[in-house]
């Protein structure tokens, strides 16, 4: 059934998928030790067919306007895979393989792919968006909850960010780019050369989470976790700088996290 959990296990790391909670990674374990923060909104999710918020739920294709459920009002956000079930195609001890029907509130049929693959120090997670129909704008990106403690010191968060979006006060990019500025974060950043981010709970664990992706959005406003969410474009990216997905070009993105311990 799609709905049961998966365990994924390499050496002394273990993974929980979660098909019927949207497609989610719900917990990953490495000598026991669990890395995301728990519960049913939390793990690790997929964000798809947009990530953050579009402004007033509202996107424009073409001349024509599509309107999405303001989930966050007055904004949409995180797409709409997060909700439903996903299917398993296939599985193995170390990797599980989900599909998603792009359904309603979503306007054009499309398929989502995505790949969990787990070695003895790195997960792998990778996604793909395509369509047999109608061409259409979309993004890809994941939004983990990692635990800000791992029951020692608070982790430490390393990037080298090129650029910060400035963001209004309706919470979106402005279009216009700032150097970085010190956080607290609910905020977008450029990475023109890929994503590098180095989550360190001293003592304990480094963890790195890249992606050949640009753009990565840093909320660690609240105290229980820490987000880190590579992405193919900024909030109300389908409206500032869409990516069309044709019958012939998927979208497609990938993200690792690779671990060592201290």
């Amino acid at each position: 059934m799609s709905d049961e959990d998966i365990t994924l296990t390499a050496g002394d790391a273990e993974v929980t998928v979660q098909p019927g909670n949207g497609g989610r990674v719900g917990g990953l374990r490495i000598g026991g030790v669990e890395l995301l923060r728990q519960g049913e909104r939390f793990g690790c999710f997929p964000m798809v067919p947009w990530c953050g918020r579009i402004r007033d739920g509202r996107f424009l294709d073409g001349a024509e306007v599509r309107q999405m459920p303001l989930n966050a009002p007055p904004h949409a956000i995180h797409g709409t895979v997060r909700d439903g079930a996903w299917r398993v195609a296939r599985r193995s001890t170390d990797e599980a393989v989900l599909t998603y029907e792009l359904v309603d509130p979503w306007p054009y049929p499309g398929l989502v792919t995505q790949i969990v693959a787990l070695t003895e120090d790195a997960l792998t997670l990778t996604m793909s968006v395509e369509t047999y129909e109608s061409s259409f704008p979309a993004q890809i990106g994941w939004h983990p909850w990692f635990n800000r403690s791992l029951g020692g010191e608070d982790v430490i968060l390393d990037f080298a960010p090129a650029w910060q979006e400035e963001r209004g006060d309706d919470h979106l990019p402005t279009g216009n780019r700032l150097d970085p500025k010190p956080g607290p974060w609910d905020d977008c950043f450029g990475m023109p050369g890929g994503v590098e981010a180095t989550l360190t709970w001293p003592g304990r664990l480094e963890l790195k989470v890249t992606s050949r992706e640009e753009w990565v959005v840093v909320y660690d406003e609240q105290e229980a976790a820490v987000c880190v969410e590579p992405q193919t474009g900024p909030p109300n990216g389908l409206n500032s700088m869409p990516r069309l997905v044709t019958p012939l070009e998927p979208l497609e993105a990938t993200t690792t996290w690779s671990w060592r311990r201290l």
